[in-house]
């Protein structure tokens, strides 16, 4: 049979195509790095085009098979918060359809997030955009979101599979399929004769390309994964580092030395240091042969090209159900792979992102507050702002919900609810003495010398982490003496909103933190106005 790849990237799909004996003949994508990439490993013909703008009378004849992978940007909940804009991503959902169609094949498959599966079938009930293909493709096509580490892809990436193909044939490969292991890509990666983690392929005599190591996370960059990871404020926790014992979680596109989206590993090349992922363990996480090489100009266009990619270990099973090859018969992926031959042209060299030295001047910084941290949008948090070009630093609570978030400003009209508080009477001088304690250290800072330590400006100073951490530990040390005392309930609705506190978006939440949220807005405001005095006194 033979099949066209539309937003065809690398060739993920082309790849599990040709390993299963089906014949790619042509394949369309803009990117030009990613076309070139397809074209050298893959070897058909690939066509650098923009694929909305695609002529139908293009497109060859006699396919039997349509395959791809549009965009998933615009749809996928990594961007902006699911915030993309859905009507431009449709457009290439609507021309994949389009191109399915016309040729009129006997088998096609479109891959994307799991976002899509609700949209394509809304868009092909009746008044949908997609019903006009409906009488054509709807009868056989089902919509299913498949999770790839099902399939023997180390890696837990879900993603929608919408085709016309036997979906029940494909699921009965599940069990013939080995899980694969982070911890065993890594280690096969890593020996002195590195061995292919999925097809069993050994290394060229010149040894495996792209795989030179980053630089360790330095303590900054450590204590930005891990707080991102495992305290994020809204999104549920990852662990810290990446455990090595399953899959890894989605292999991403578009990641930094500091970012939730990156996979961090222990170190082997020091004790209590960790390490992103090299360009190859990611390709070989995505399976790749470890002989199939990435034309990116620079080490991040490498990781784009892997990111954006489906993994052709799932094309080819998928390809396989296609080809109706029942579980008795399937072909075994060492043996598929022995029709990939590793390009003889080098991909260029790029050497692995490094540490950043130093920072614009006005980089931000944000962190949620350790121990005043609660979940869905809900905590106190440092962050820098600009006015005039001069950097000043304040702690906000924010509370409500993840979908609606509110800011409680901690001002003086905080710390004079705080002093009219009756019920703060016996506890009075011990919270007195803690906060005077906090503000004196606060005092002896300089807002623009932390901002330009924090853009490594200034060698020594206080690093803004070091505010944090004393502000956590001000906190909670203020809890601790509040033990002595019940529920701050109506201190914490004269913070608020007095007397329509129980109207307050996530008002139980609240209650249930009491006593921490009136311990956080008295360090807060105290660090405010601290840090406000530092300004005033320095500006006069």
């Amino acid at each position: 049979m033979k099949a066209i790849d539309l937003y065809s990237g690398v060739g993920g799909w082309s790849l599990g195509m040709q390993m299963a004996g089906i014949d790619v003949v042509a394949s369309y994508e803009w990117w030009s790095p990613a076309n070139q990439t397809n074209q050298i490993n893959n070897g058909h013909k690939t066509n650098q085009v923009d694929i909305r703008a695609l002529s139908l009378a293009e497109l060859p004849l006699d396919i039997q098979i349509v395959v791809g992978s549009p965009p998933c940007t615009q749809f996928s909940y990594a961007n902006r918060g699911g915030q993309g804009d859905l009507e431009d991503g449709f457009k290439d959902i609507y021309k994949f359809f389009e191109v399915v169609a016309h040729v009129k094949p006997k088998f096609w498959a479109m891959e994307n997030v799991p976002r899509v599966a609700g949209i394509l079938e809304a868009e092909f009930e009746k008044g949908g955009r997609l019903h006009r293909f409906a009488k054509l493709l709807r009868k056989d096509m089902r919509i299913e979101v498949v999770n790839m580490e099902e399939f023997g892809v180390p890696q837990r990436r879900a993603r929608c599979i919408a085709g016309n193909f036997d979906f029940d044939l494909l699921r009965s490969y599940r069990e013939y399929c080995p899980v694969r292991t982070l911890g065993k890509v890594m280690e096969e990666l890593a020996s002195s004769r590195p061995k292919d983690p999925i097809y069993g392929r050994r290394a060229l005599p010149q040894g495996l390309v792209d795989h030179e190591l980053e630089m360790p996370l330095q303590h900054e960059e450590e204590r930005m994964n891990r707080e991102a990871k495992t305290h994020h404020p809204v999104y549920n926790n990852m662990p810290f580092p990446d455990p090595l014992d399953r899959p890894v979680r989605t292999i991403t596109a578009l990641c930094t030395r500091v970012s939730r989206e990156s996979v961090v590993v222990q170190d082997e090349r020091k004790v209590g240091t960790y390490r992103r992922l090299s360009v190859r363990e990611r390709a070989s996480l995505q399976t790749f042969p470890i002989d199939f090489q990435f034309y990116g100009s620079s080490y991040q266009a490498k990781l784009k090209l892997i990111g954006n990619a489906v993994p052709p270990l799932m094309t080819f099973y998928i390809a396989q159900a296609m080809r109706e090859v029942q579980p008795s018969e399937l072909i075994q992926p060492e043996e598929a792979s022995k029709v990939f031959q590793g390009p003889s042209l080098p991909p260029p060299c790029t050497l692995p992102d490094t540490r950043g030295s130093n920072y614009s001047p006005d980089r931000r910084f944000r962190s949620a507050i350790p121990g005043l941290r609660f979940k869905s949008g809900m905590r106190f948090e440092l962050a820098n702002s600009f006015s005039g070009g001069e950097a000043a630093w304040n702690v906000s609570f924010f509370y409500g919900s993840s979908k609606s978030i509110q800011e409680l400003r901690l001002d003086a009209r905080v710390l004079q609810v705080l002093r009219r508080a009756r019920e703060l009477d016996p506890v009075r001088k011990a919270v007195e003495d803690r906060l005077t304690s906090l503000r004196l250290l606060m005092q002896t800072l300089d807002p623009s010398d932390v901002q330009r330590v924090w853009t490594r400006e200034l060698a020594e100073g206080v690093h803004p982490y070091v505010i944090v951490d004393e502000i956590r530990d001000a906190a909670a040390d203020v809890m601790g003496i509040f033990e002595q005392l019940g529920p701050l309930n109506s201190v914490l609705e004269a913070l608020l909103d007095p007397g329509q506190a129980g109207d307050v978006l996530g008002w139980k939440k609240l209650l249930l933190n009491t006593n921490a949220v009136v311990a956080g807005a008295a360090v807060g405001a105290t660090t405010n106005d601290s840090l406000g005095y530092t300004r005033v006194r320095r500006a006069a």
